[in-house]
């Protein structure tokens, strides 16, 4: 099926260049959008106006025909009839321009006797002939992975699509005017790293011909970010793209965009002010409100979020006491009797985490502060002078989502070397997510680092304001390899009336 149509849409090709015609031309005139002239209307009716865009549909009436031709700001109606064309190049519109195409029109705008405005156009041509049909609503594609995969046709007959990133790139812009109203300076650090850190993760690695040497490619902004701090700047930011070799579910992706802000001088109490005013701003931004849905659930973000004990948490719901010393041995019996499957490589933080996201985050749906994490889950974080044993680290949750992350950071060279250290014994048992030990950056603390917040989250929180998994938030997202015929050859257009319109 595939290959008859295309031979046609070759054959309509050859017949315009014969005609004189370049199917795929430099230039247009175009000198309005079409949202603008159906807006301008009044001002430009008695005007010769050149539009452009892509033919959404096509309906041939003897010697006239009317079509929508759609732009990024919107359709509009054109009109085409014969007496207003000369015959050859009417008749070369109607025989081999088809939907899909994209074309330049010129002509003077009016209004139909339905009212609709249009554009008479008294000349043409072709910008982009089409070689592949495209989908419609009578055979468009349905599966949301063949979507994913071509996501250009998604975009081309979703305009909700088209609408997410729109959405996306006001998240992100929110966000940068806002830390540059706080006076935080953009950076940009590597992407290629010597050792990874600033998370626990298994790093992708790649091979830098010119050095002739392996790199990683960062799982993190942190680390980067942090040596900035003892360079002297005071609060900085990153947004960039970040890789994990991990696995793919709602709320995961192999890569991503992520912020990181850090500012010297500021602390866990100062932060949580900061990040709530941060993330209500987004979020007004996003949805226009401070009330989203998520799965079904309604989520109110206005008001002062309280703040939640980790270890009360913990203890209130798997009677485990993080206060009291616990081996491994107890934590493994745990997730033994709640039938929770764990890693035998994995250490004690590790066990507490997993336990934590499996019993105690699915029941934290308004949005909350998680706080006062065991150091065990925590390496970069600065320890609670009134309990040693927690850290002073925040986690934004919502509807059993970890939406940001952030804490007093760490900037005691020797505890940040033990703690490496005690991961790096991690990775030895078997722990591939494990942080490694990195001595540049310990280099760098050794010469002084300021107290410091430091805050980030991803575009998860994006995904997660619109109710959509990361991976229809992500506008190329990386697919498992499927070969299979073309989309044509996918869809039955046997039934199908020819020029249909497309959404």
């Amino acid at each position: 099926m595939l290959e008859e149509i295309k031979e046609i849409k070759l054959k309509k090709l050859e017949n315009l260049r014969r005609a004189g015609f370049d199917p795929y031309p430099e230039k247009t005139k175009r000198t309005v959008a079409n949202a603008k002239a159906l807006a301008g209307f009044e001002a430009l009716q008695n005007k010769e106006i050149f539009l452009a865009g892509r033919i959404r549909s096509l309906r041939p009436m003897g010697g006239s025909a009317f079509a929508h031709i759609e732009d990024e700001s919107g359709k509009i109606q054109i009109f085409l009839n014969e007496q207003n064309i000369s015959d050859g190049k009417h008749k070369l519109f109607i025989d081999n321009v088809e939907v899909g195409d994209f074309i330049e029109a010129q002509g003077k705008l009016f209004r139909t006797k339905t009212g609709e405005i249009t554009l008479q156009v008294s000349d043409w041509k072709i910008l982009s002939k089409s070689l592949n049909p495209v989908p419609t609503e009578y055979f468009g594609i349905k599966d949301t992975e063949e979507l994913l995969r071509r996501r250009y046709l998604d975009l081309m007959v979703n305009p909700e699509t088209r609408q997410i990133f729109i959405k996306k790139n006001i998240f992100w812009q929110t966000a940068r005017k806002f830390l540059a109203k706080h006076r935080f300076l953009e950076v940009q650090t590597p992407v290629f790293e010597n050792i990874p850190g600033g998370a626990e993760a298994e790093p992708f690695t790649t091979h830098h011909n010119a050095l002739n040497r392996d790199y990683y490619l960062r799982i993190s902004l942190e680390l980067g970010l942090k040596r900035l701090l003892v360079g002297g700047y005071e609060k900085v930011f990153e947004i960039g793209r970040v890789f994990r070799n991990e696995g793919i579910d709602r709320e995961h992706l192999q890569e991503y965009d992520t912020l990181e802000t850090y500012e010297a001088y500021q602390d866990l109490r100062g932060g949580i002010k900061f990040v709530e005013k941060l993330f209500k701003e987004l979020i007004k931004s996003v949805t226009g409100k401070l009330e989203t849905e998520y799965e079904g659930q309604k989520i109110n973000w206005d008001g002062k979020w309280p703040q939640k004990d980790y270890f009360k948490l913990f203890k209130s719901e798997t009677g485990v006491d993080l206060d009291k010393e616990i081996n491994l041995e107890e934590l493994r019996k745990k997730a033994d009797e709640l039938e929770i499957k764990y890693d035998p490589g994995f250490g004690k933080g590790r066990m507490i985490d997993l336990l934590f996201k499996k019993v105690i985050r699915p029941k934290l749906i308004e949005p909350c502060f998680l706080v006062g994490h065991p150091a065990e889950v925590s390496p970069l974080a600065k320890k609670d002078p009134k309990d040693p044993r927690k850290v002073l680290r925040l986690q934004v949750v919502a509807c059993a989502s970890e939406l940001g992350n952030g804490f007093s950071e760490l900037n005691d060279p020797l505890d940040q070397r033990k703690r490496f250290e005690e991961q790096m014994k991690l990775r030895a048992e078997g722990d591939k997510e494990a942080q490694m030990l990195d001595e540049d950056y310990v280099e760098a603390m050794e010469y002084g680092m300021p107290p410091a917040f430091g805050f980030g989250f991803s575009e998860r929180l994006f995904a997660f304001l619109i109710n959509k998994s990361v991976r229809e938030a992500v506008i190329f997202p990386p697919m498992k390899e499927k070969i299979e015929p073309s989309v044509a050859d996918k869809t039955d257009v046997s039934d199908a009336p020819p020029q249909i319109e497309i959404s």
